[in-house]
C-alpha cells in the first residue's frame, strides 16, 4: 500500500562493517549493499526516505592512516571535522550506489543523493569540558602524553588496553542543510544525511567553524526526523528487538512500548547499556517528546515485517 510518508531511518556500524575479518572497503560496499536492500523495500512500499549512519571505525581507519602517514612521510594529519566529512562522502557513495543500482533494477524512479550535513553544536555544552568519547588507536602512555601536550589532546587510559584520545559528544542544536534535505525529500529524492551525526560546527562571530568532537549518530537523526516532521523514527541495530535485562537470565524482549514506559525502563537503570542501547531510546524519547508518531528498532533483515508489526520493538508516544 502507498503512503508516501516520511520515515529517517538511522543505521549502525553493523550495516557496514559485519565483524573484525570484513573492514576493506569492498567489504564495507558489500555490506551497504545488504541494508539497501532492506531500505529498497521500504521506498518500494511506499516511503519517503532520509538516511543516517554512523562512521566511527572509518574515522578510526583515517585517524590511524593520517597517524602512520605522518610519522613515516611526515605529511600533516587530518582534522577530526575534516574526518567526519571524508567519511560522509564515502560511506555515503557506497549506500547511494547501491541503493540507486537496486532502485532502477526494480524499475523504480528516484534519485539518491548524499548530502555533506554540518551540524550546529552550543560551544558552551558540558560536552566539551568533559570529553568521553573515545577515538583513533591505543598509545603507549609517553606517546599519548607528547600529543597532549604538543596537540592539546585529552588522553585517557582505556579499560588496561593503553591510551586513546578522547574527544567532546555535545548535544547536535541545529542541522545547518535542513532546508536543502527537505526540498530534496519532498522532490522524492532518498537523501543520505547526518552521516556520522553530522560534521560539529560552532558559531564564532557569525561564521561557523569545524571542532574536534563527535555527536551521536542517533541524537543527530532524532533531530533530523524532528526538523523535517517525520512520520516515523527507525533505528536500524544489532538486535531484532530491544530487550530488558539484556544479557542477564530474566532477559525479556519487548515488542511495544509507550513513551512513557520507555523513560521508566532507561531511569531504573538496569536495562539498556550506555554504550549500545541506552542512547538509542534517549533518541527516540527525544523525537517522540517533540511531536513524533512511531519509532521503531531492529535490525536490518527485520526492517520490512517490523514495518508490518511482526517483529521488531514499536514505541509510540
Amino acid at each position: 500500500m502507498k503512503n508516501n510518508n516520511i520515515a529517517v531511518v538511522a543505521i549502525g556500524g553493523n550495516s557496514l562493517i559485519k565483524d573484525k575479518q570484513h573492514v576493506t572497503v569492498e567489504d564495507q560496499y558489500l555490506a551497504a549493499k545488504e541494508t539497501t536492500i532492506h531500505i529498497a523495500d521500504m521506498i518500494e512500499a511506499g516511503w519517503n526516505v532520509a538516511i543516517g549512519h554512523g562512521n566511527g571505525p572509518q574515522v578510526g581507519f583515517i585517524l590511524r592512516r593520517s597517524e602512520i602517514a605522518h610519522k613515516v612521510e611526515g605529511m600533516h594529519e587530518v582534522p577530526l571535522d575534516v574526518c567526519g566529512a571524508d567519511t560522509q562522502g564515502a560511506i555515503g557513495y557506497a549506500l547511494q550506489q547501491n541503493l540507486q543500482n537496486i532502485l532502477t533494477k526494480r524499475g523504480i524512479k528516484k534519485s539518491v543523493a548524499t548530502v555533506i550535513t554540518q551540524v550546529a553544536v552550543d560551544p558552551k555544552d558540558q560536552a566539551f569540558k568533559n570529553p568521553t568519547k573515545p577515538i583513533g588507536s591505543f598509545m603507549d602512555e609517553e606517546n599519548a602524553k607528547t600529543r597532549e601536550k604538543d596537540l592539546g589532546w585529552k588522553v585517557v587510559e582505556d579499560a588496561g588496553r593503553g591510551w586513546r584520545r578522547v574527544v567532546p559528544s555535545p548535544k547536535p542544536i541545529k542541522i545547518l542543510e535542513e532546508e536543502a534535505i527537505g526540498i530534496l525529500l519532498r522532490e522524492g529524492t532518498v537523501v543520505i544525511t547526518v552521516g556520522g551525526g553530522g560534521i560539529p560546527v560552532i558559531k564564532v562571530d557569525d561564521e561557523y567553524k569545524g571542532v574536534a568532537a563527535v555527536i551521536d549518530k542517533d541524537y543527530a537523526s532524532a533531530l533530523l526526523a524532528i526538523s523535517i516532521n517525520a512520520d516515523l523514527f527507525l533505528i536500524s541495530t544489532a538486535v531484532e528487538k530491544v530487550a530488558l535485562n539484556f544479557g542477564k537470565p530474566n532477559q525479556k524482549w519487548v515488542d511495544h512500548m509507550t513513551l512513557e514506559q520507555a523513560d521508566q525502563y532507561l531511569k531504573e537503570g538496569i536495562h539498556f547499556a550506555e554504550g549500545s542501547m541506552a542512547p538509542k531510546i534517549k533518541a527516540i524519547i527525544w523525537y517522540l517528546r517533540e511531536g513524533g508518531k512511531k519509532a521503531i528498532i531492529t535490525n536490518p533483515e527485520n526492517i520490512s515485517r517490523a514495518l508490518k508489526g511482526e517483529t521488531g520493538t514499536t514505541i509510540v508516544p
